[in-house]
């Protein structure tokens, strides 16, 4: 007999047997069998689909510093190089995060600390970046006990108010449902399906389907002009409006908003107009009265601090009241009485203000391109007046500037003739110096040209003033 053909491989070797010992498939697409250039060399190993398997991250993610671990125990006495203030190895002082000493390790050589695990942590790409990374969760679970105690104390003080108050609600109740039942704008309301309108109730927009009557709007869920027509749906409008604002309706909607303002200031969920109309209409007016017991001592305070006696209106007052009168009033465009005097328009700077002795205000008069005093002639603001001293002073100042007085004024005829008759009177005719034609045309002499040049005053001589005078200068 031929010998037994041997066993067949079982399927658990196989899938113990390494991936690199596995044949290539022909059957694999080029695309999947092909090593891209993105995912690096080749491996050592001949696993010719070792990029298309799942490698196992690195677990670097997990990877942080051990806080606060030692390497051993600590040392006996200080050695060279350890850090002055604790005496560990792994530190320099600047370093150390012990409290300061007075006298550091290195000089009593006691309490030496033990040297710290000094770790080379190489973390990756994400690890670098993961902003939870070493944050240990169990320092969560002290806030989670500080947020149980606060719920105890809640149900503690809330068990004792109901109590105290005799009222109390139903044992189990999951807080969930509690906060359930408070609707979007913070009251304490129940928002379920009971409260909503009675579903008998007629729509408003169906009480009038007739196109040309009230129109409804249904973007705003009104009647656009409040439905005024002449119509059934117009008429129940402005009987529901009537009602609203009639008998005690204000009254129940001031107790309303006031229990809600209760409910969001304090959380008192007692004050409700529907569960607990009596305690919200006691609470109520007793702070009516507490605010009017208030404002009489105030007034009663007012009084004794400044006396009880009546305001009595002033006279003026009295008379500038509006009274009726059957005087015709006519307005303008603008308001105003017609021919009435117009009243000048006030500045809201102080007017009319007179400092330093002055009679008028700064601005009042104007010369030369300057402001001043009308009363002083002072250029120089908040001077002291002068009165008519100053504008004399000014006006001669003016003369000396402008030159008026050089200007001689040209004499008249009458007084030409008198000042030539005496003087021909006091002296005697002399001989006239007008040159004849003939000495215009001879030229000048050398006589008359030295005559000349002795009689010129030189300007810019300094002897010039000296001449005439016989004074010695010392």
């Amino acid at each position: 007999m031929p010998p037994p053909a041997p066993p067949p491989p079982s399927r658990r070797a196989d899938s113990k047997a390494s991936a690199a010992s596995k044949e290539e498939n022909i059957y694999i697409p080029s695309f999947i069998s092909k090593r891209p250039f993105y995912a690096g060399e080749e491996g050592k190993g001949t696993d010719y689909l070792e990029h298309q398997r799942l490698h196992k991250p690195k677990d670097d993610q997990s990877r942080w510093y051990d806080r606060g671990r030692k390497l051993g125990p600590a040392a006996t006495k200080y050695r060279k190089g350890a850090c002055e203030n604790c005496g560990a190895m792994t530190h320099k002082a600047k370093d150390c995060l012990n409290r300061p000493r007075a006298k550091g390790a290195k000089w009593t050589g006691k309490d030496i600390q033990a040297d710290e695990v000094v770790q080379e942590v190489e973390l990756g790409w994400d690890a670098k970046r993961d902003r939870w990374n070493g944050y240990d969760p169990k320092e969560y679970r002290r806030v989670v006990e500080r947020y149980e105690q606060m719920d105890e104390l809640r149900a503690q003080i809330a068990g004792g108010s109901k109590d105290k108050d005799g009222e109390g609600e139903e044992d189990g109740k999951d807080a969930g449902e509690k906060y359930a039942e408070e609707s979007d704008m913070g009251r304490h309301q129940s928002t379920a399906t009971r409260q909503l309108r009675i579903r008998e109730d007629t729509a408003k927009y169906l009480l009038n389907l007739d196109l040309e009557s009230a129109k409804y709007d249904p973007k705003t869920r009104t009647m656009v002009d409040a439905g005024a027509t002449a119509d059934k749906a117009a008429a129940l409008f402005a009987e529901e409006g009537f009602l609203r604002a009639s008998g005690d309706a204000a009254e129940f909607e001031k107790a309303q908003k006031y229990a809600w303002e209760a409910q969001e200031k304090t959380g008192d969920t007692r004050q409700h107009m529907q569960a607990n109309p009596t305690a919200g209409e006691f609470y109520r007016k007793k702070e009516k009265e507490e605010a009017e017991r208030k404002k009489l001592e105030r007034q009663k305070a007012l009084a004794e601090k400044y006396g009880d006696s009546t305001y009595e209106m002033p006279a003026a007052l009295r008379e500038a009241a509006i009274t009726e009168s059957e005087q015709f009033v006519e307005y303008d465009e603008s308001g105003l009485i017609k021919g009435a005097p117009r009243a000048s328009a006030k500045s809201k700077y102080a007017e009319d203000v007179l400092i330093n002795n002055h009679t008028s205000v700064w601005g009042s008069w104007w010369s030369n391109f300057k402001w001043g005093y009308a009363c002083c002639h002072s250029f120089i603001k908040n001077s002291y007046c002068t009165g008519e001293e100053g504008k004399q002073a000014w006006e001669a100042a003016e003369k000396q500037r402008t030159g008026v007085d050089l200007i001689e004024e040209a004499p008249t005829q009458e007084e030409e003739k008198g000042a030539e008759e005496k003087a021909d009177e006091a002296e005697p005719p002399q001989a006239s110096k007008k040159r004849t034609l003939e000495e215009m045309k001879g030229g000048v002499s050398e006589a008359e040209l030295d005559e000349y040049r002795r009689k010129r005053a030189a300007a810019n001589d300094p002897m010039a003033k000296f001449l005439g005078k016989d004074e010695l200068v010392q």
